[in-house]
């Protein structure tokens, strides 16, 4: 892997997308800081001449640091990524990132702007939509509104959301969130298993290693304290390394000394 990454480093071409592909895989394993590093490596000197394709990166690195529980940074990143660009998947994200951090006003009138620009774009109306109106009931604590948001699960979820590449099935994985705050534990597990049975289309998203997080949730939610014990497991090992002070982490930790 060092091999390959050196040799597509030395193309100017590739050296962004390689970076920002090494920022996930620090990420996927909870290292927020080291990922964080390498994005703003990637985000910083785009700044001048491209702006479209750093707010892309940048939003999509607000994204998962909401996902871990920064809140106040992923709303920081997903601000700044608006005032780089007015590209409609760009502000869908970010949308969706100021619906978890809290800003519902916004997220909610920037979807329903979005809704009504782009009432036949599929990826809009199946992937980012859903997510913004998942995300904003989710932090609302709304359980029956996000599941209504985040919408039924379809043969798209396995799709590619156009735009941002590095967001595939998020949409399953806030779809699962809202089963959780909905305390329906099979529906739950089932969306996060989904996530887990297609590593070649999550391959290093965060959301592979929350995955297991998320499905040790739904067993304990259904008092299956074996698996979810086996779950809670698989994911401490791959975040072994983690950064100690990521918030969702913490949770982590705490909820499964609970299941001792």
């Amino acid at each position: 892997m060092e091999r390959e990454t050196a040799y597509l480093m030395s193309k100017p071409a590739s050296a962004p997308g390689i970076l920002y592909i090494e920022s996930e895989t620090a990420a996927y394993g909870g290292q927020n800081s080291r990922a964080r590093e390498l994005a703003m490596r990637v985000v910083d000197p785009l700044r001048a001449d491209r702006k479209e394709l750093a707010g892309t990166y940048e939003v999509q690195a607000a994204l998962r640091e909401a996902l871990v529980g920064n809140l106040a940074l992923a709303k920081q990143q997903a601000e700044d990524a608006l005032t780089l660009t007015e590209n409609q998947y760009v502000q869908a994200a970010a949308a969706t990132v100021l619906g978890l951090t809290g800003d519902s006003a916004k997220a909610s009138q920037m979807a329903d702007d979005l809704a009504s620009r782009y009432p036949e774009n599929t990826s809009m109306q199946i992937h980012y939509l859903p997510m913004v109106r998942c995300a904003v009931a989710l932090k609302k604590g709304n359980a029956a509104r996000a599941l209504e948001g985040a919408g039924p699960s379809t043969p798209y979820d396995l799709d590619s959301p156009r735009w941002l590449g590095f967001i595939r099935l998020y949409p399953v994985y806030l779809r699962g969130q809202a089963y959780l705050a909905a305390h329906q534990a099979a529906p739950a597990a089932t969306a996060f298993q989904e996530i887990l049975d297609h590593p070649g289309v999550v391959v290093n998203e965060p959301i592979g290693a929350l995955a297991h997080l998320g499905l040790g949730r739904a067993y304990a939610l259904a008092a299956d304290s074996s698996k979810a014990r086996t779950a809670y497991q698989d994911f401490l090992a791959l975040w072994k390394d983690a950064d100690p002070d990521v918030p969702i982490l913490k949770e982590a930790k705490a909820e499964y000394g609970r299941l001792q």
